[in-house]
C-alpha cells in the first residue's frame, strides 16, 4: 500500500475518533478531528484544505473547548447556582472522568447538588440546581456536535470546490 494511502487512512481515522469524542466525552473530539482534517491537508500539500480553511477550523476547535469548559458552569448558574454549587459542578467533572461515561453525566450534576448542600440549601433546591447543570451539559454537547459537523460541511466543501 502506498504511504500516502496510509496517510489519508490515519486521517480518516482520526477524524472519525474525533467524531466519536463529540458524543464520548473521554475523548477530546473536535481536536483530535482538526489533527486528522490538518494531516490530510498536509498529504495534499495543502492544495484543497488551505492554511485558510485550517485556521476557520481551528477557530471552531477553539469554540468548542470554551463551550466544554463553560456549559455545566453555565446551566448551575442559571439554575441560581452559588459558588460553592459552580465549585461542586466543575469538580464533580474532574472526579466523574474516573467513572467513564456515567460518571460525567452524573458527576457535575451531583457535584453542584453537594456544593449547594454544603452552602445551606435543602436537598430540593440542591437537586434542581444539579440537573440545571445537567441541561447545560446536555445543550453544550448538543453544540459541540454541531461544531464537529460544521467542520466536517467545511472540511468537505474545501476538498470539493477547487
Amino acid at each position: 500500500m502506498e504511504l500516502q494511502t496510509l496517510w489519508y487512512l490515519l486521517a480518516a481515522t482520526l477524524i472519525i475518533i474525533g467524531l466519536l469524542g463529540t458524543i464520548l466525552p473521554v475523548l477530546p473530539g473536535l481536536p483530535v478531528m482538526f489533527a486528522g482534517m490538518w494531516l490530510a491537508a498536509w498529504v495534499d500539500g495543502y492544495e484543497h484544505i488551505t492554511f485558510t480553511t485550517l485556521a476557520v477550523l481551528g477557530l471552531l476547535v477553539l469554540a468548542s473547548i470554551g463551550v466544554d469548559l463553560l456549559s455545566s458552569i453555565v446551566g448551575a448558574k442559571r439554575a441560581g447556582a452559588s459558588g460553592k454549587g459552580l465549585f461542586g459542578a466543575g469538580l464533580g467533572g474532574v472526579v466523574g472522568l474516573f467513572f467513564g461515561l456515567p460518571g460525567l453525566i452524573a458527576g457535575p450534576l451531583l457535584g453542584a447538588a453537594a456544593g449547594e448542600m454544603a452552602h445551606g440549601r435543602d436537598w430540593q433546591q440542591a437537586s434542581r440546581i444539579g440537573v440545571g447543570t445537567w441541561v447545560g451539559l446536555l445543550l453544550g454537547a448538543i453544540l459541540k456536535l454541531a461544531l464537529a459537523f460544521a467542520m466536517l460541511g467545511l472540511f468537505a466543501l474545501a476538498l470539493l470546490v477547487d
